[in-house]
């Protein structure tokens, strides 16, 4: 039996480990299917690089108060989250998996299509590494190929295409081990660009085929579909701290002066922006403010972005679906807040590109702060983690059954009598005999 129905007290938590910022947002599904948010807490990331853990105390400090922020709307105590994975260490891969079926006359069940997908956790790789999804892609059933849900067809040789991904057990254990120290359990644990797709695309994209590029702040992931599946998955090592850094050495100011001018006055299409427009930041101590041209600050932003595109151009083409990508591209992550970055995006790449945002699923009055690009993996994860409660198992208790109550006439009043009968060897023509002896007895006392 499957658990269709969400109560609204089921509050799952999602984890966003990012390179800039850890989120941890709080949501349920209301009657409607739209998500509710009921909890959120966003702080500054410390111990993170390219999405990767490199200190554990800082990380954990972090966990802690993101989530200390997201328990203050929420009625029960958070226990556990659903926590995102990324990084330059995440690799893909495709692999066959065959299985052989016993009876062809028996349906192919959920439980075969498992079997196949346990199957390919067994593949030996490198030293370090591990399966974290093995996503199928079609289905063969007796050489019948292009098959998308064999489950209910009858056949003997069951095959199937497999995206693996691949990641490093060390980035995976930090992980598990910083919510940990938090007093927290992990209850998945998904990839990033997977979990941005669930929030940003629409089911008619995945079919037509696209590819979405989640711009975070230290890696650019990739993920591409065609016909509803995902055919490819990528992580770039370059985000929007490299574009911060490449502003502070251009302009020689600070690490927070770069970042600001980034955000409110950085454009990556240097042709948009005025040659007379001058911006004007306070220098250090003692030495005179430092005067910066928008011109030159677009420059500086748009040779990094064609960068991290010629990357993101070069997966596409390797992926082998530059040709089938009818949706063409949806930029989302911090990175999408960047001005033009759609223009530039379809002037490198040749495609139609829109901004992605995570609002398609989300009930409207709901905490507006979270309808951003940048909190597109935190909902997005959100949205599986929903996904996966609706639809888990749910064993069926078995129904007590009351005894029918039988006519005292045939019946002892004390059963313990017939026990004692049984252990001592006796048997019911014995019970019925002595029942008969003790009611003659009884009606003989009773007329005296």
């Amino acid at each position: 039996m499957l658990h269709n129905k969400q109560n609204k007290s089921d509050v799952i938590v999602a984890l966003d480990i990012g390179t800039t910022k850890v989120c941890a947002v709080a949501g349920r599904k209301n009657e409607h299917g739209k998500i509710e948010i009921v909890g959120f807490g966003r702080v500054d990331s410390e111990g993170v690089m390219r999405g990767v853990v490199t200190n554990i105390d800082k990380m954990v400090k972090a966990i802690a108060d993101a989530v200390q922020l997201c328990q203050r709307t929420v009625e029960k105590p958070i226990q556990s989250v659903h926590v995102g994975i990324a990084g330059q260490h995440i690799r893909s891969l495709q692999h066959r998996g065959i299985l052989t079926r016993d009876d062809s006359h028996t349906e192919i069940s959920q439980k075969d299509i498992d079997k196949l997908i346990n199957d390919m956790h067994k593949l030996v790789l490198p030293p370090g590494d591990q399966i974290l999804h093995a996503i199928p892609q079609e289905y063969t059933v007796d050489n019948e190929q292009g098959i998308t849900d064999p489950i209910g067809m009858s056949g003997i040789r069951l095959e199937a295409n497999f995206h693996i991904i691949t990641g490093q057990i060390t980035a995976s254990s930090n992980i598990l081990r910083c919510v940990e120290r938090c007093g927290l359990r992990v209850a998945s644990m998904t990839l990033e660009p997977i979990a941005s797709s669930a929030a940003v695309l629409s089911d008619e994209e995945k079919e037509a085929g696209i590819a979405l590029v989640d711009i975070g702040g230290g890696t650019t992931d990739i993920t591409i579909f065609q016909e509803g599946i995902i055919r490819h998955t990528a992580v770039i090592p370059f985000g929007g701290n490299v574009i911060t850094k490449d502003i502070r050495e251009g302009c020689t100011v600070m690490g927070q002066q770069a970042e600001k001018l980034k955000k409110k006055f950085g454009s990556s299409l240097a042709n948009q922006v005025y040659d007379n427009r001058i911006i004007t930041i306070p220098g250090l101590k003692g030495h005179a403010p430092k005067e910066i041209s928008e011109k030159n600050l677009a420059r500086i932003i748009q040779a990094r972005v064609e960068e991290i595109l010629d990357y993101v151009h070069w997966e596409i083409r390797r992926s082998g679906y530059e040709r089938k990508l009818i949706g063409g591209i949806v930029i989302t992550g911090g990175g999408a807040l960047l001005k033009h970055v759609d223009k530039i995006t379809e002037y490198h790449i040749g495609m139609s590109t829109r901004i992605g945002l995570p609002v398609e699923h989300l009930a409207h009055g709901h905490n507006e702060k979270v309808y951003s690009p940048i909190y597109s993996t935190a909902i997005g994860l959100l949205i599986k983690a929903l996904d996966e409660w609706e639809n888990r198992p749910v064993v069926e208790e078995t129904p007590v059954v009351e005894e029918t109550a039988i006519p005292s006439a045939s019946v002892e009043k004390e059963p313990s009598k017939e026990e004692n009968a049984e252990e001592k060897g006796g048997n019911w023509y014995e019970l019925l005999f002595n029942k008969t002896k003790e009611w003659f007895a009884e009606e003989a006392d009773s007329e005296f």
